[in-house]
Order: structure tokens, then sequence, then C-alpha cells
């Protein structure tokens, strides 16, 4: 008799990766608009910074304003996109699918011989 599929941890591993893909799909809206803000206030602290910097070594002030890029415009290119999780958890789901597969195939009984 076969153990019960639960028993497996690439049962558990499947199950949680696939749980992970489907909350990635239900946030991407959200986090988009949530990345588009941090990832805002980051540019802005940089180049603060690298303005500060300029002034102590005794440069010419540059007008921050001047150098503002709006923000759709740097919306395709996000530090940290929502795919890389998604396709990390999609390789989870298949490699832990696969896995379980054979390991049920691997306990099934051989034919019977005499």
């Amino acid at each position: 008799m076969k153990p019960p599929i639960t028993d497996s941890g690439w049962f558990w591993g499947a199950l949680f990766s696939g749980m992970a893909l489907v909350a990635t799909g239900l946030i991407a809206g959200k986090f988009e608009v949530r990345q588009r803000q941090v990832e805002g206030r980051f540019h802005g602290r940089q180049l603060a910074h690298e303005e500060r910097q300029r002034r102590a070594a005794g440069l010419s002030p540059v007008d921050l304003a001047d150098s503002a890029r709006e923000r759709d415009a740097v919306a395709p290119r996000r530090i940290v996109p929502l795919w890389t999780l998604t396709a990390a958890s999609a390789a989870a789901t298949v490699a832990s699918l696969a896995m379980l597969a054979r390991e049920r195939l691997a306990r099934e009984p051989g034919p019977v011989s005499r």
C-alpha cells in the first residue's frame, strides 16, 4: 500500500510554491504601485546625495528639478521586477511536481512474477 501523498515533502513544496505563484498574480497591481513609490524615493535620495557630494567638493550646484524624470518613464526599468519572483515560484512548482511524480511512480509496485 502506498503512503498518502501528503507524506511527501515534494507535495508540500509544490503546494506552497503554487500558492506563491497565485499570490504574485494577486498582488501584481499593488506591487507595481508600491514599487514605483519606493524606487522613486530611492532615486531621489541618490540624486540628493550626489548633489551634496558635488557641493562638498566645491562644484557649482545643480538644480535637481531640472534632472527630474517622469515616474511613468522609468516604470519599465524597475530595480526589483516582480517577474523574478514569479519565475522562481513557477520553476519551484514545476520542479516539485516533477519530483513528486517521479517519487510516486518509483513507489508503484511492479508486475507480480511467478
